[in-house]
């Protein structure tokens, strides 16, 4: 098989970038691995950057030259899609270097990186919470940064997500029929998130479960949850009059009303 000038010309340059990294990896000479990581890191080969910068992190700890070294250590997780280490290595230079030109930025990054890591609203929401807290420290450490309104943008973004986790939570109960948990769940939620867009339908299908619990339970029970369901719909139909589930609502409260009739009998 022939082999062209180019591909030749090709494997050679291949090899001749591989072996220099690799000169310079196994060179045991700190400034050169210094410049080399810094050189990598310029040119977005980050896992290069990271590779190098691993071999002389202690050798920089507490140096002028290791400021810049940690923090754009740091950034390599990031830029890699390590979430959760580049929130621990901000955290970590953050620390070190408190008076850095930095700073700032890793503080934000702290926060964005675990917004990075912030899931679909149907999983655990850890790392939505630790986001939202991080992202208000940093506006209250920094009230006059550039970075404060995308901040808040972001924030309402998370909680938005834990509102909808929230609500769905509410709803899966309604729908296993476990009316009780379904109001405390619902009740926790509008506690947490009272302007939700949720908040209406929220409402009424906590006054739908106290209605079947109320219905559901054994007799010596029942007025006392059907009068508690009736306190539910006053506090719906008063907020809501022209709700978009009122209507349905009053029925509801129709029949509440006639098995208190027959209790009173």
């Amino acid at each position: 098989m022939r082999i062209s000038l180019f591909t030749i010309l090709i494997i050679s340059t291949l090899a001749s970038c591989a072996s220099s990294f690799e000169q310079v990896r196994l060179s045991n000479n700190p400034p050169l691995i210094l410049k080399e990581s810094i050189g990598y890191y310029d040119k977005g080969d980050y896992l290069k950057a990271q590779t190098l910068m691993e071999l002389i992190l202690n050798q920089y700890r507490g140096t002028r030259e290791g400021e810049e070294l940690f923090f754009k250590y740091a950034y390599t997780h990031y830029k890699l899609g390590n979430y959760a280490l580049a929130a621990t290595y901000f955290t970590n230079f953050s620390t070190t270097f408190a008076y850095s030109n930095f700073t700032e930025e890793s503080d934000f990054m702290i926060a964005y990186s675990y917004y990075k890591q912030s899931p679909a609203f149907r999983l655990d929401q850890e790392s939505s919470i630790d986001a939202i807290n991080a992202f208000q420290d940093f506006a209250n450490k920094y009230p006059e940064s550039d970075r404060v309104m995308q901040c808040n943008e972001l924030i309402d973004e998370l909680r938005s997500k834990l509102e909808l986790k929230a609500y769905n939570q509410g709803l899966l109960y309604f729908n296993l029929r476990q009316y009780n948990a379904c109001i405390t769940s619902f009740d926790n939620m509008l506690s947490e998130y009272p302007e939700s867009v949720h908040a209406e339908h929220a409402r009424f299908l906590i006054v739908k479960s106290a209605y079947d619990y109320a219905i559901n339970s054994v007799y010596v029970k029942r007025a006392e949850r059907l009068e508690a369901a009736e306190t539910r719909y006053k506090d719906y139909i008063n907020r809501y009059p022209s709700g978009t589930n009122a209507r349905e609502a009053r029925d509801l409260h129709k029949q509440i009303e006639s098995e208190l009739k027959n209790f009173s009998k």
